[in-house]
């Protein structure tokens, strides 16, 4: 098996992306997965692209693509993504979409088709805070998603795809006493975690983890 594990450069003026960080240190196997490891650029548009091709090259059977939401206590793999771009910063490149669709012949949303509360289990399992999340924003992350899933239904039908936020790192914190961390070594665990139960789980656990509000 084969899994597509992408992360973001970082962005929006920091110096430093956790998800690309901890993506780096993630076993090369896990369990009898392989991990292909691919950079993404945070920018409208060429992410889906470089990520598109990195799947016709490559044709693994998973694709988790990892991001950073600063100010998540922890990790959370996001169970959908909408068709809209509604950027509240630029991104690398200066663009910045407002109320615009992702991909005008698409879904009004697509849902991961990973394990996704299988996932979250796991991860609590390392003693790491974790939960699912039910909104991947609007900006280059909930893009990329839509768009990798997107392109999973349409060419790739065989091919399961999902996305997980991460918290800011500590040194990211030094200037936002009031945003919460995780460390490099604990986001890493979580990963890999999450891709256990990916490479376990053919269908997801039964167990509630939505949300009131």
């Amino acid at each position: 098996m084969k899994l597509l594990l992408t992360a973001f450069s970082p962005f929006g003026g920091e110096k430093i992306n956790p998800s690309l960080e901890a993506v780096k240190l993630v076993k090369d196997k896990i369990l009898e997965t392989d991990i292909i490891k691919l950079e993404v650029p945070t920018v409208f548009g060429k992410s889906i692209k470089i990520v598109a091709d990195a799947i016709e090259k490559e044709k693994p059977d998973y694709v988790l693509c990892i991001g950073q939401a600063g100010g998540r206590y922890g990790i959370t793999p996001e169970r959908v993504a909408i068709n809209i771009d509604d950027a509240r910063i630029p991104d690398n490149e200066g663009n910045q979409p407002i109320d615009r669709p992702i991909f005008a012949d698409g879904e009004p949303a697509y849902f991961s088709n990973l394990p996704v509360k299988a996932m979250v289990e796991e991860i609590r399992k390392e003693g790491l805070p974790a939960s699912l999340s039910n909104s991947a924003g609007t900006y280059v992350c909930n893009h990329l998603m839509y768009g990798v899933l997107y392109t999973l239904s349409k060419k790739y039908k065989g091919v399961k795809g999902g996305f997980i936020h991460v918290p800011f790192i500590p040194e990211q914190t030094v200037d936002k006493p009031d945003k919460p961390s995780m460390s490099l070594p604990d986001i890493v665990r979580g990963l890999e975690a999450a891709i256990r139960a990916v490479s376990r789980n053919k269908e997801d656990v039964k167990r509630a983890e939505g949300s009131v509000c």
